[in-house]
This record gives structure tokens, sequence and C-alpha cells, in this order.
């Protein structure tokens, strides 16, 4: 879990080597960004492909982020959301720290791994 704990650190660049283990898969990217239960994106945001029934509305609709972002704003995005907005909500899927009214099965484990959060930046890269 070093590669995570890198994530933790810091922004990795866009253009940083990635070993091919992480290089990101954007089927996997959709299944994680759809799941209720995995990556929870679906619960704060409009997600393409997902009946609006089925989707939060608090965060920014994801439709199109691919188009108005590059890989590199896109991972400081998901990674760092507060330094977009002091008051967000969205929390990092990779801080294990500082978090509230965390389940005692996730406590100290990050909502994502490394290999998981590329997946996902594959796939918002497709949302053009």
């Amino acid at each position: 879990m070093v590669l995570a704990a890198a994530l933790v650190g810091g922004p990795l660049s866009s253009d940083a080597p990635v070993p091919a283990s992480l290089a990101g898969n954007p089927v996997r990217g959709q299944q994680i960004a759809t799941s209720r239960s995995v990556g929870l994106c679906v619960l704060c945001h409009a997600v393409p492909g997902v009946p609006a029934a089925h989707a939060g509305t608090l965060g920014p609709d994801l439709a199109g982020v691919g188009a108005r972002h590059t890989r590199a704003a896109l991972r400081e995005r998901v990674l760092y959301p507060e330094r977009f907005n002091v008051q967000t909500v969205m929390p990092s899927p990779v801080r294990t720290d500082g978090l509230h009214r965390v389940a005692a099965a996730r406590e100290g484990r990050p909502l994502l791994d490394a290999q998981q959060v590329e997946d996902l930046l594959s796939w918002l890269e497709t949302l053009k």
C-alpha cells in the first residue's frame, strides 16, 4: 500500500510513469463511480448512464467532466476536493485521518486504493 500512501501525501503528476499494474481501466472506473458500496460517487453526483432517480444532486454533474478538465486536474479534484471548495462535504477517497462518523469496519482504511483511483480517473477522462 505504499502507492496509496503516496497518493495521500500529495498529487501525482499526470505524466509520472505509472506501473503497468496501475494503468487505469475506464470500465472498472465506471463500476467504481456507479457503485453505491465502493466509490459512492453516484450518491452525490449525477453520473452518465445512471437514472436521475438513482443519483445525487449534491455535487456537480459528472457529464462532460473529461472535456472540462485534464487528467491532472481531475486527479487534484478527486484526491483533494477541499482545495477547490473549503466547505466541501466530498471526502478524499484516499484520506484516512480527520474523518468523522466512519464505520468501524472502514476506520483507518481509504475508500479507494491506488488502482481504483487510476481506474476512476481513466473513466472520468472519457466523459467528453
